[in-house]
């Protein structure tokens, strides 16, 4: 134990002697450790911000989607959801509630809406009564779209609080007009904020009838619609998905083997879909700028070399006096490792402010969130590049022949 720490004495008195040079040689280490944790924080952020957001849709909740496969769709094929398919599911599918269509008459991208002299670009959906529940939009004011406005064919509109600072609309809005299309619709509620995200509004929609979103699309339109519910019985939602999926394959005629033209997705899954993409991204980019470490690993075996060659002299000293083979090995392995934990240390400390600092300058874009993991792994790697590129230099200090080491000029 004697023996250790006056290792790490030693060690400590040798860095902060050649105190610029220990900072260039670790420089490398500083920047590999830095550029790891501030992209393993800022995806993290990400990954954090966005699977909150799935479970804001509620843990019972599936979604149906249609779904075209990249080669089909370069053929210009598209896969998409009926009216019969929403039929369908109402009427064989037991222990759900809340099932709402929902498409975008419009288009995706949405359109154009005036209120008074103010234009304003947002999306328009057309949804029924039960996408309250099912997606988890509620109103801050006003009220929501009813089944009586459906069925009536109600000119009305919920519109996201984005919109009312967009379009210049006095606090509560309820009962003034917006030009939609071309058509004049009366606001009847204004949803709940729910913030920013990665720069974009989460506010920023309009919300009409369903059956008035028909009207709007036209005959000639053929409809792709998304189609969501809550089960009932969280324990039931396995079944109820596999439920879902036969009864489709079975509408759409698809044969056994054949590859679903749809979708159905728990809130759960989605968020497990987009943490393995964010696992797999964070993998590729920690890999790229952790190269750097090798680097800063290679220059601490430089440093190191040449100062066994300083020391040789004092190599042959300590042998002379009595100082063993693992006494001088121990001596440098220990001094490359703490040069180089100490540049991890430095590059933890800097990717943390990095990381944080950039996901502030973006605006609306999650904080950045260091996984414990990220620093032991910072550490670890750190231990890992001095102990390998510091092993050379200590073995050729330690087999150094005490005569021939005091001899050395």
């Amino acid at each position: 134990m004697f023996s250790l720490v006056e290792s790490f004495r030693s060690a400590l008195q040798s860095i902060f002697a050649h105190g610029f040079r220990s900072f260039l040689t670790s420089l490398g280490i500083i920047i590999g450790v830095a550029s790891v944790i501030a992209v393993v924080s800022i995806v993290q952020g990400f990954s954090a911000s966005i699977s909150s957001e799935f479970k804001g849709l509620g843990s019972n909740s599936l979604t149906v989607q249609a779904y075209t496969p990249f080669e089909e769709a370069l053929q210009g094929k598209e896969h998409v959801l009926s009216l019969g398919d929403y039929e369908r599911i109402v009427a064989h599918i037991d222990d759900i509630s809340n099932v709402s269509p929902t498409f975008a008459p419009f288009g995706g991208f949405g359109t154009t809406v005036r209120a008074g002299s103010q234009t304003s670009f947002t999306q328009v959906l057309a949804v029924t009564e039960a996408y309250m529940e099912s997606s988890q939009v509620f109103p801050q004011s006003g009220r929501f779209i009813r089944a009586s406005d459906d069925a009536s064919r109600r000119k009305v509109c919920v519109i996201g609080s984005k919109l009312l600072e967009k379009l210049r609309l006095p606090a509560d809005p309820v009962g003034q007009f917006l030009e939609i299309g071309g058509e004049w619709f009366k606001i009847i509620g204004v949803t709940e904020e729910k913030g920013e995200a990665f720069g974009f509004s989460k506010d920023d929609y309009i919300l009409i009838p369903f059956s008035v979103g028909q009207i709007v699309a036209g005959t000639s339109t053929r409809l792709n619609i998304s189609i969501s519910f809550t089960v009932d019985d969280i324990e039931q939602i396995d079944a109820v998905q596999g439920r879902v999926t036969s009864l489709l394959r079975q509408a759409h005629h698809l044969k056994p083997g054949q590859r679903n033209d749809f979708k159905v997705q728990s809130a759960q899954q989605l968020s497990d879909a987009f943490e393995k993409i964010v696992g797999m991204m964070t993998l590729v980019l920690g890999g790229i700028v952790g190269i750097s470490l090798l680097v800063g690993g290679i220059g601490i075996m430089n440093i190191m070399l040449v100062s066994v060659t300083e020391r040789t002299r004092e190599i042959g000293i300590c042998k002379a006096l009595g100082a063993q083979r693992h006494h001088i090995l121990l001596q440098f392995l220990i001094e490359a490792t703490t040069l180089s934990l100490l540049g991890g240390l430095v590059g933890l400390v800097l990717g943390y402010l990095l990381g944080f600092g950039v996901a502030k300058l973006i605006p609306g874009f999650p904080g950045a969130v260091v996984p414990w993991w990220a620093v032991l792994m910072s550490f670890g790697f750190s231990s890992l590049v001095g102990i390998l590129f510091g092993i050379m230099p200590a073995a050729k200090a330690a087999n150094l022949h005490p005569i021939d080491a005091l001899r050395y000029e």
